[in-house]
């Protein structure tokens, strides 16, 4: 699929996105032989694309989900010694960065990838990106508890809410998000008294769970990957669509009120 410079620089991992477009700016960058600051140029297969002299190879995509257990830290060295995630995997998989961090007491869908792009369509704020949890309560939920999760608290000085709430049973939600502040769940139950004994992770976007293995990990399909691909292009279409219609009545209203103005 092409792409431009900027992504294919940090998909090869030589930089983030921004500091790829600096390389290009600053004139570090070139291809077949001649610099190239052009931030829109798509590199074809053919092209050999350099970087202050060396050869950038492009890295195959990984994408791998994983069934992270409780008791396991996304890091990849613990301070404390404790477990990690990437015990978990093979050691080829040990360059990948996980998306969406879970505490250690909680467990279920992780993701990991060297896909940066990927990545953040998973975790930008502007995709809204829905990621489910099923939650164990320490005691039986009052005839409330849902509605004041929907309705939400502040935290961190931001309006932290559910986007949907089901109760399976007295002590037990299924809670979907879209924001993604940290230990959100966990933290609006204590403003309500509550603790979450368990919490589990079951649905990020399109990926879900299912009947993976706790400490198991798979490989994401073709069709996974392209499914998120898509809604969050498609997302990212209709924002800027948004926007550009916004700055069409922006400046229709400051016309007409220049006119009004200037009628007096």
């Amino acid at each position: 699929m092409p792409m431009r410079l900027n992504r294919f620089l940090a998909s090869a991992g030589i930089a983030s996105r921004r500091g790829a477009d600096e390389l290009i700016a600053g004139g570090h960058v070139t291809v077949n032989g001649k610099p190239c600051r052009d931030f829109h140029f798509q590199p074809a297969p053919t092209d050999y694309v350099k970087v202050d002299g060396r050869l950038v190879h492009q890295r195959t995509p990984l994408y791998v989900l994983l069934n992270k257990p409780a008791g396991f830290v996304c890091t990849r060295q613990d301070p404390n010694t404790r477990d990690t995630i990437y015990d978990l995997l093979p050691l080829k998989f040990s360059s990948l960065a996980y998306v969406g961090r879970l505490d250690a007491q909680s467990e279920g869908l992780l993701v990991l990838t060297n896909d940066g792009d990927f990545a953040q369509r998973l975790t930008h704020p502007r995709f809204k990106v829905e990621k489910e949890y099923e939650v164990a309560l320490d005691r039986a939920a009052t005839a409330d508890l849902a509605q004041r999760l929907l309705r939400g608290v502040l935290l961190d000085g931001k309006r932290a809410r559910a986007k949907h709430v089901r109760q399976i049973s007295p002590t037990r939600f299924r809670i979907v998000l879209e924001q993604g502040i940290n230990r959100q769940i966990r933290r609006m139950l204590e403003c309500f008294g509550f603790h979450a004994k368990k919490l589990t992770r079951v649905r990020l976007g399109n990926l879900i769970l299912h009947d993976l293995p706790r400490g198991k990990w798979r490989p994401l399909s073709v069709q996974e990957v392209g499914v998120i691909s898509s809604k969050t292009a498609s997302s990212t279409r209709a924002e800027r669509s948004r926007r550009g219609n916004l700055k069409v009545a922006r400046l229709d209203s400051s016309t007409f009120a220049r006119s009004d103005d200037d009628s007096g």
